[in-house]
């Protein structure tokens, strides 16, 4: 069975390695969900790791709808992936109605070609998850990340063990949820892969009584935070 760990930093990336992952998923930011690492991360983990480093392609938190520029930056993005070495592409997009947005998709897995693609767990705001694994599996792709459209992937094994007896090409990767006391029951049914991230918190600092930076309004899944030309303007017009 190979194991993906997603990574959010160098360090995890090494003791990802050093614990004997087959690969990594690299990302930034695990709490809206993981989006795209900086190139200079990407660049010192290929310098460093010697197993498989595949990148998440997610140009901000929130809902996976995007504009076309956000788009546009996927694109880009990919490029830079490939530039740096990277030896896979971990994308996903939607259209507003939690469709997969086949158009897209196609351009994106061809942009990352001959690189391996894995469809991320975009999948599982999508209704029906057969007929999109159908259409992944037209469009090319090598890999969906999946907890079977629940928050734990363990509370959903049923459904993740028909999806993968759908299609004997794709590989139906679980993720979410995943842990030591669970992970044998994915092994018992014939999963190939597995996905987790196996995070504890360290580092904590002592100063408790600091102001929060965190910004909660910032954090929903169905809008995205985008500055305002008019706002900007007003305050340029009375400062300037």
């Amino acid at each position: 069975m190979l194991v993906e760990v997603c990574c959010n930093s160098l360090q995890s990336a090494l003791n990802a390695e050093k614990a004997g992952a087959d690969r990594i998923e690299l990302c930034s930011e695990l709490g809206v969900g993981g989006v795209t690492p900086s190139y200079g991360l990407l660049q010192l983990v290929k310098s460093r790791l010697s197993i498989p480093v595949h990148v998440l392609i997610r140009p901000r938190s929130a809902h996976f709808t995007y504009t076309d520029l956000e788009f546009e930056v996927m694109l880009n993005d990919i490029g830079l992936c490939i530039s740096a070495g990277a030896d896979g592409i971990v994308c996903g997009i939607l259209n507003a109605d939690a469709t997969l947005d086949i158009q897209r998709t196609q351009k994106l897995i061809k942009k990352a070609a001959p690189l391996h693609f894995t469809f991320h767990r975009a999948f599982d705001w999508i209704s029906d998850q057969k007929k999109a694994l159908q259409q992944l599996d037209q469009l090319g792709a090598h890999c969906v990340l999946t907890s079977g459209g629940k928050a734990n992937s363990h509370n959903a094994l049923t459904q993740l063990a028909q999806l993968k007896k759908l299609n004997t090409r794709m590989v139906v990767m679980p993720g979410g949820g995943i842990h030591h006391q669970n992970v044998l029951d994915f092994k018992k049914e014939g999963f190939s892969a597995i996905h987790l991230s196996g995070s504890q918190f360290q580092h904590h600092l002592p100063q408790t009584d600091k102001i929060p930076l965190n910004s909660n309004p910032h954090l929903q899944e169905d809008r995205v935070a985008v500055t305002n030309a008019q706002v900007i303007a007003e305050v340029v017009q009375l400062v300037k």
